[in-house]
């Protein structure tokens, strides 16, 4: 996997995420991917109702969450966790493109959108876009100086 500049949050600890998605290997891909930008991994979920408990517990600083899944779908809970939440920042991560779910995703309180199967250095950018002045590039201190 390619090395990215780590990203942090301007109070110089990590990003915090919950990952959405009914499927675990695109969870832990995700979560891996988010892991290697220097972003922490607060909470899981396999569907929307799961993601609006774990949002309200772990408040997030962001959450990558999946369009299609059961129970509840990802832009239904993205919907709910920001008329709780409005400083929520959420990024739908999806497979199912097509232009009325992501314009559906936006009109509901998503902040952005990537498409499946999940490149990191597009998913990296869009985080960086979607935290914008409450992210940082980490720059190593010097020693010995």
């Amino acid at each position: 996997m390619e090395a990215f500049p780590v990203l942090i949050r301007k109070d110089r600890k990590a990003i915090r995420y919950l990952v959405v998605d009914d499927s675990v290997f695109a969870r832990k891909n995700v979560a891996k991917m988010v892991e290697s930008f220097g972003g922490e991994i607060v909470g899981e979920a396999g569907d929307g109702c799961t993601a609006i408990t774990e949002y309200d517990r772990t408040l997030p600083d962001m959450v990558l969450m999946d369009i299609t899944m059961p129970q509840m779908e990802g832009i239904e809970a993205a919907e709910r966790i920001v008329r709780a939440h409005p400083e929520a920042r959420i990024v739908m991560v999806s497979s199912v493109g097509y232009q009325e779910n992501i314009v559906a995703a936006l009109q509901k309180g998503a902040r952005h959108f990537v498409q499946k199967p999940v490149k990191s250095e597009i998913l990296y950018e869009v985080i960086k876009y979607v935290m914008g002045d409450d992210a940082a590039v980490a720059t190593p201190t010097l020693q010995g100086n």
